[in-house]
């Protein structure tokens, strides 16, 4: 029912009827007084919502509040030390070799989540539009782009790139790429599609909000919902079709992610205690409050604990060696079998939980159609966490990496994860690695640097590309230089 055009008035009851049977056939109240434009999108709208199951969903989360239970068996993940040579290590040198072949090969794709928008920083439009270099203020698009320019050079091969938009903000990031003539990536190595949504629900009584008197009131069905619109895209099969088996999966607020790692790769896809379906990078918590999920194995299978649901005495616990038991924090980068997102996708075994969260939703009364600016928490919001995988793949490992390398997070417009915490880390992580190519860097006297810095991902994707390099020999304090 795409269309008032193929929709009769037989059609209309047999769906009003079919809402009715669920209890909510309060969206077709106005129906009969929009035009054939607005008429058509709410039943296009209604068509692509799955009715059937969301009796069930309004039963399971809006009727009742799932808690959070502690499994009996909770204890810290195992991962992969950052330092491989430490007591137990591991031979880096061979799985960089393994992630290497496998890129050299094609096998390997890049995945970003990039459906949210900029207006927690003061900026109106994609988050991935922000200027986010340090010094350059390049967007963090470009900042992306630049990573996957200089691994394709080093290995030869093009890397596709997957971009994961939403309804709010597809056709911006579109645009935004067109106008940067996609940042010296060929066009048809990049592909666009938009997440799924979920209807919003009366927390009251479950019905579907209505944000007008003509459209449903719906919210993204978070990054879990990325593994369906990988296959409801089209994305997987054009996967298929050009024969990358793994996914680099990250989050478009970070730009100090390594885009495709080849260690990472490695290990994910050659070590003998992985399956080769989902692994995951985690850095050490700096303090229990840290606001991370924390790696844990609960019930025998690995997961992924929200800093809100580990209790304070386990978050505060230390081992022998004086660090934090529940060390492992989650960072949101992954790599993901394209084999394991099918099985995601085909077998009802494997389908991931919903997260419940209380917001004030603007909506109107289904009654009157009068607009409603809620006072308090009128609506229950359904999403997907896309660490939830991992409890159903099979020998997932978690691989340990450097917080200064790899993470620095722009989510806030000031303080913790902010514009200027990161510009202070990709400057640390800049002089870090120009120091030991025999850079003098002027510092303050706590030993921060004295200069703003920032390295893009072609000159250097590691510090040895800095070797043999035509750097300054000396940073002034003061400075702010882009290289």
């Amino acid at each position: 029912m795409g269309s008032t055009a193929t929709t009769t008035t037989a059609d209309l009851a047999s769906l009003r009827a079919r809402l009715a049977e669920i209890g909510q056939d309060h969206v077709l109240n106005f129906i009969d007084r929009l035009d054939d434009a607005r008429r058509g999108a709410l039943l296009t709208q209604i068509a692509a919502i799955d009715l059937a199951g969301l009796p069930k969903l309004v039963d399971e989360y809006v009727k009742k509040k799932p808690g959070f239970v502690l499994a009996p068996d909770l204890a810290p993940a195992p991962f992969y030390a950052h330092d491989h040579r430490a007591e137990g290590g591991w031979d880096r040198a061979t799985y960089k070799k393994a992630g290497e072949a496998l890129i050299g090969a094609g096998k390997v794709a890049a995945f970003v989540v990039a459906g949210g928008q900029g207006s927690r920083l003061g900026y109106e439009g994609p988050k991935g539009c922000f200027p986010g270099g340090a010094v350059s203020k390049k967007p963090l698009f470009a900042i992306f782009a630049e990573g996957l320019l200089a691994t394709e050079r080093r290995y030869g091969k093009a890397i596709p790139w997957y971009i994961m938009t939403s309804p709010l903000n597809h056709e911006a990031t579109v645009a935004f790429f067109k106008d940067h003539h996609f940042f010296g990536l060929r066009p048809q190595d990049v592909m666009f599609f938009s997440q799924g949504v979920m209807p919003s629900l009366d927390i009251r009584d479950g019905r579907m909000l209505m944000a007008s008197t003509s459209e449903i009131a719906t919210n993204p069905d978070g990054h879990g919902g990325s593994l369906k619109a990988l296959a409801v895209s089209g994305a997987l099969a054009d996967m298929k079709k050009r024969g990358v088996e793994h996914l680099s999966y990250f989050q478009v607020d970070n730009p100090l992610v390594r885009v495709v790692d080849p260690v990472f790769i490695g290990l994910h896809a050659a070590a003998a205690d992985s399956s080769g379906e989902m692994s995951s990078k985690m850095i050490p918590k700096a303090y229990p409050e840290e606001k991370l999920g924390v790696f844990c194995m609960a019930n025998k299978k690995l997961d992924v604990i929200e800093y809100s649901d580990l209790p304070a005495d386990l978050s505060k616990e230390r081992g022998t060696d004086g660090r934090l038991k529940f060390l492992a924090g989650s960072i949101a980068i992954h790599v993901i079998g394209v084999s394991f997102i099918e099985k995601l996708n085909h077998d009802p075994a494997f389908s991931l939980p919903y997260h419940r969260a209380e917001k004030k939703i603007a909506c109107v009364d289904p009654a009157t159609g009068e607009a409603i600016a809620p006072a308090s928490n009128n609506g229950v919001k359904l999403e997907r966490f896309v660490f939830d995988a991992l409890a159903f793949a099979r020998k997932p490992i978690v691989y340990e990496t450097d917080r200064l390398e790899e993470f620095a997070p722009i989510k806030n417009a000031t303080g913790v994860d902010s514009v200027e915490s990161c510009a202070q880390l990709q400057t640390a992580r800049a002089a870090k690695w120009l120091e030991a190519a025999g850079v003098k860097i002027a510092r303050k006297a706590d030993g921060t640097p004295d200069c703003v810095l920032e390295l893009s991902p072609l000159t250097a994707l590691e510090p040895v590309d800095l070797v043999g390099k035509h750097l300054p020999k000396q940073i002034e304090a003061g400075a702010r230089l882009a290289l």
